[in-house]
């Protein structure tokens, strides 16, 4: 028989909980399909007396992921704990340097580090593998990395954070504004410690940033991304795009260009009839698009335990097999680093703005966006609220650089209530 592949586990929550338990539930199972034994040497978390519902007491125990990563006895170091420093990202360089390959859940890390550890594994001759960082159970990284190796990547483009979807399906379906579905998607646990990475859209942001990375060739570059979240979308808003055909989503969007790598993660209009518009709750989406494959479609639970831990064993399968890939596709030292791009491609906007109910405010917003080369395809006014007399505006296709041309100039006629809401209309 051959030798077990021995594996240390930092971080027992809601994932490294799961993969104790397929772990324990499947073993058989798994060794069969890997060819030899996977078995948990040892365990590390901030509490040792927590009762997690499984029994840990057969692991070797560790209160320091750093020791948890360099003992002897551990082939693998499996990085569940989460966060872009600290602990997980000084377990992990340790995990690498003692000659351990990594397998880690942690979107934030790699989005952050993801190039300089790349180069770390790869000198070290060994592996970092990640398909739990993004979209979940949805075996995403794989497919770009293996499936869709003989396809030029053109677009990559989905909805990667379940409490966003959560959030704004919820509001269509029960009419609530986002304040109250916000208060409830946390008392549901569906939020992070920090609620502004899922609806600020850094989170998905940060898993856009690594499907970048594969789909191009490039360096992971965060940093490059236009970010905005779900706080300003409001119950007038979902409904106005439902009236249209159109439902909103936190999209991502990312696509290599002649002027560099346009990576953007917002809330967008997408037709009602799309297989994106229809995600309900916490399910995600990514869309692919090669040039010999055309367009693919993965769906599936975005998050959850057995989800997750099922990705995490996706890779813990790969290397008791012995199937070691570049970090991110190819040799790191082989990654370019593209410049970040604005969307330069034209798509229609939606416009929501609150105007002073006075004479001649609807001309002068009119007037200031034929000026920036913006035209009008359809125009409601709503009744009044107050001194506000809302507007909707639809135009026709722009780019993202004559809109705000356009809004800037729209803030200077004086007649605008608070800050205009603009979001992109993607045709999926």
């Amino acid at each position: 028989m051959s030798d077990p592949l021995r594996l240390g586990i930092a971080g027992l929550g809601t994932v490294g909980v799961g993969v104790v338990k397929i772990i324990r539930r499947h073993a058989a199972l798994i060794e069969a399909r890997c060819g030899r034994p996977v078995e948990i040497t040892a365990v590390s978390a901030r509490s040792k007396s927590k009762d997690r519902g499984v029994p840990l007491s057969t692991y070797a125990w560790e209160d320091d992921p750093v020791a948890l990563a360099t003992r002897a006895d551990v082939d693998v170091f499996v990085e569940l704990m989460g966060g872009e420093d600290g602990p997980a990202k000084d377990a992990t360089e340790a995990a690498l340097a003692a000659g351990k390959h990594v397998i880690t859940a942690n979107k934030a890390m790699l989005a952050i580090h993801g190039h300089a550890l790349a180069e770390l594994a790869e000198d070290a001759g060994r592996s970092i593998r990640y398909e739990a960082a993004v979209a979940g159970g949805i075996p995403v990284i794989k497919c770009l990395a293996e499936g869709l190796a003989g396809n030029e990547i053109t677009r990559v483009m989905g909805v990667m954070n379940g409490t966003c979807n959560y959030i704004l399906t919820r509001m269509e379906s029960t009419a609530q504004g986002y304040n109250a579905l916000f208060v409830e998607a946390a008392e549901l646990g569906y939020l992070e410690a920090d609620p502004n990475l899922d609806v600020g859209g850094i989170d998905a942001a940060h898993k856009l940033a690594i499907l970048s990375s594969l789909a191009f060739g490039t360096q992971v570059n965060f940093d490059g991304i236009e970010i905005e979240g779900i706080q300003r979308i409001t119950l007038e808003d979902i409904r106005h795009a439902a009236d249209m055909g159109f439902r909103i989503k936190l999209l991502g969007v990312a696509q290599m260009t002649g002027r560099g790598l346009e990576q953007s993660m917002k809330p967008c209009l997408v037709p009602s009839e799309s297989p994106i518009a229809q995600l309900e709750g916490g399910t995600n989406m990514v869309v692919i698009e090669g040039d010999a494959v055309e367009q693919i479609v993965l769906s599936g639970p975005g998050a959850g335990e057995g989800p997750t831990a099922s990705a995490v064993l996706s890779d813990i399968c790969d290397l008791a097999r012995g199937s070691f890939l570049p970090v991110f596709g190819k040799p790191s030292k082989t990654l370019e680093k593209a410049p970040a791009a604005m969307s330069a491609s034209a798509a229609p906007y939606y416009l929501r703005m609150d105007l002073k109910d006075r004479p001649g405010a609807m001309a002068k917003v009119a007037a200031a966006l034929g000026e920036a080369g913006v035209s009008i395809d359809r125009m409601r006014q709503y009744g009044h609220v107050d001194e506000a007399a809302p507007v909707l505006f639809v135009t026709h296709k722009t780019t993202s650089q004559s809109l705000a041309a356009a809004l800037e100039g729209v803030a200077g006629t004086g007649v605008v209530l608070g800050e205009p809401v603009a979001l992109r209309i993607e045709h999926i």
